[in-house]
């Protein structure tokens, strides 16, 4: 392939921005202020620790939602580490959770939608993931586990145990299809028996309530560790599921959608609360390609609507605020908090109004993959705002670490399940966030279809299958998109954001503007190859291979990071890769339908160089 471009792309040289920073909101008393006591004294971590994970649904980072979350803030922002660079490698639902509880990519799981035939619960099921997902593991450690909420869509009031429940649970209590997203009809499954429907009863506090009797369960048995998943749906839209979604048929009127209910208890808050007014927001030029690109600007009308739909969102989420800090006053009551680490995260991001999108995800922009993650418990640094980029594929390979006391245990289930994902280093963050070389690519993926869940946004669009790539390192921050229509992308988030539009322009009426003495100038036709021979390597990557994608390239072991391949002399071997390409749109992972794949007999050998 020869690369051919005359325009010219500018890397910062200097410290990275803050980019993705919080934005501290002033619109409660508790909004969310700078994180500090980093060197507050750490406790030793224990053997085998209690491990608590609260993970929403559809939750936003961009969008400030963090900040409307006072008790969030006091019981895990100020007292543990928020990793701002943490992201999900699908913007969708049930792929990102498969992915977050196997540690696996999704092209390795093969289960990339919310329905079958190409996802959902029963996808889950026949690629054999029933017996290899964490649950499964952690009760191998001995572990008791507890789940209440939203497990896997398409999880259903028929299916539920049909060929099998969901294994590797000591107690569960799962939402079921489709009453999944009726906040006041939700319907659940106890350790698989029948279903039990509660009408008129607002689903958060049923997870609530639901969820401290197990909490309960667990403290009564003290010579086993736990851990307990708390999943809500909150701030998910409301949706009433039809039959045709139920079986894999989706059109737009496959489901009945409108703004998250809140409870009556929190309905008048945050009156006068709008979408953020990013630069990004309902912009005057269009932004992205494909169907995005052809996306009119919003009117006042459709704006006022999306500002009821935030507003709904924040609302939704109190109730989850307010389980929040019930959880932890019990955790403290039962003198077990201080041996208790709580993560809180979410499957994925969303957007409402940026780059003219109504709400909904599965975007590769930032507001649909850059997600939260908060960790607190025994040895991690209080009030710490980390930047290592980190990803749902590393939760997995993170809890089993904790949960194992043997060193080698975690190696030894790496290589039996070849984890896509590595474990965060909760434990020596200072330390490795200082470190010369850290992971800084993140593989996002999608494909089939895409509806927005908004009023307005009830046109069903084809063939939203693309690869992307998302580069945060030393004073660059890229996204790289190849879509299966053959249009692509490429953005300085650093500089610019979305606002100064598609770089990816082969052959450009003009150059850009003049760039300052404090900038390198690098070329698009030696930037581009590099981050389409990584994006080769990471679309079908497996195991170490994921979060060490160099290796594959630079087998001498000599590169770790974008900046070491912009190295000159590699510039005639990138220059011959072939570009990342699909061969035909497709509504699941098709092999045959994803173009060329790497084959580590393409790494770059001295006798290549200048």
């Amino acid at each position: 392939m020869i690369w051919r471009f005359a325009y010219t792309w500018t890397i910062y040289t200097i410290s990275l921005l803050l980019l993705l920073s919080y934005h501290p909101s002033t619109a409660t008393q508790d909004a969310q202020q700078p994180l500090q006591d980093a060197q507050h004294p750490l406790q030793p971590a224990p053997s085998q620790p209690n491990i608590i994970f609260i993970l929403t649904d559809d939750q936003d980072l961009h969008l400030d939602s963090l900040s409307y979350m006072p008790y969030l803030k006091k019981h895990l922002t100020d007292q543990g580490t928020s990793f701002k660079r943490h992201y999900c490698t699908v913007a969708l639902c049930c792929p990102s959770r498969v992915s977050l509880w196997t540690g696996k990519a999704a092209h390795n799981t093969n289960v990339t939608d919310v329905n079958p035939p190409y996802g959902g619960y029963p996808k889950f099921l026949s690629q054999g993931l029933n017996e290899a997902y964490l649950p499964v593991w952690l009760q191998e450690l001995d572990y008791e586990t507890y789940y209440v909420g939203k497990l896997f869509n398409a999880q259903t009031v028929d299916n539920y145990n049909d060929p099998e429940p969901a294994a590797g649970w000591t107690g569960s209590e799962f939402l079921l299809d489709p009453y999944t997203y009726e906040y006041l009809n939700a319907s659940f499954t106890r350790n698989a028996g029948p279903p039990t429907s509660y009408p008129g009863q607002y689903s958060t506090d049923l997870i609530r309530s639901k969820s401290f009797a197990f909490l309960s369960s667990a403290l009564a048995n003290p010579s086993s560790p736990f851990f307990l998943t708390i999943a809500p749906t909150a701030p998910h839209s409301n949706v009433h599921q039809l039959q045709g979604l139920i079986h894999g048929n989706f059109t737009e009127k496959s489901n009945i959608q409108s703004p998250p209910v809140p409870a009556a208890r929190h309905a008048h808050l945050f009156a006068n609360v709008t979408v953020p007014r990013t630069p990004h927001f309902n912009p005057d030029s269009p932004h992205g390609v494909s169907w995005i690109s052809r996306l009119p600007q919003q009117n006042q009308t459709n704006i006022d609507f999306n500002d009821h739909f935030y507003r709904s969102r924040l609302r939704a989420l109190q109730s989850v605020d307010e389980m929040v800090d019930e959880l932890f006053t019990r955790l403290e009551e039962a003198g077990v908090l201080d041996e208790t680490y709580i993560f809180f995260s979410t499957d994925n991001g969303y957007h409402i109004g940026q780059h003219r999108l109504q709400p909904g995800k599965q975007c590769a922009f930032e507001e649909d993959i850059n997600i939260p993650l908060i960790v607190r418990g025994p040895g991690i640094p209080r009030g710490h705002v980390s930047e290592l980029v980190t990803t749902h594929t590393d939760l997995a390979p993170t809890f089993l670490s904790l949960a194992s006391s043997s060193s080698s245990y975690l190696e030894e289930m790496s290589e039996k399940y070849a984890f896509d994902g590595q474990p965060i280093p909760l434990h020596t963050l200072l330390e490795a966030e200082s470190m010369e070389h850290k992971m800084e690519h993140v593989n996002v993926e999608m494909w089939g279809i895409i509806m927005s869940e908004g009023k307005y946004g009830s046109t069903l669009y084809p063939n939203h299958t693309y690869k992307a790539l998302r580069v945060v390192g030393e004073g660059y921050s890229l996204l790289y998109t190849v879509w299966c229509s053959g249009e692509r992308e490429l953005y300085d988030v650093l500089v610019s954001g979305f606002r100064h539009g598609n770089a990816y322009i082969p052959f450009p009426p003009s150059p850009p503007n003049n760039v300052s003495s404090t900038q390198t100038p690098i070329s698009l036709a030696r930037l581009i190859p590099r981050l389409n021979t990584l994006l080769m390597v990471l679309k079908t990557c497996t195991g170490r291979q994921c979060t060490h994608p160099w290796e594959s390239i630079h087998s001498a072991g000599d590169v770790h990071s974008l900046k070491d391949a912009l190295n000159p002399a590699f510039d005639a071997f990138y220059a011959g890769q072939e570009e990342v390409a699909f061969g035909w749109c497709e509504k699941g992972y098709i092999p045959a339908a994803e173009g060329a794949v790497w084959n580590d007999v393409q790494a770059y050998s001295f006798d290549q160089g200048a």
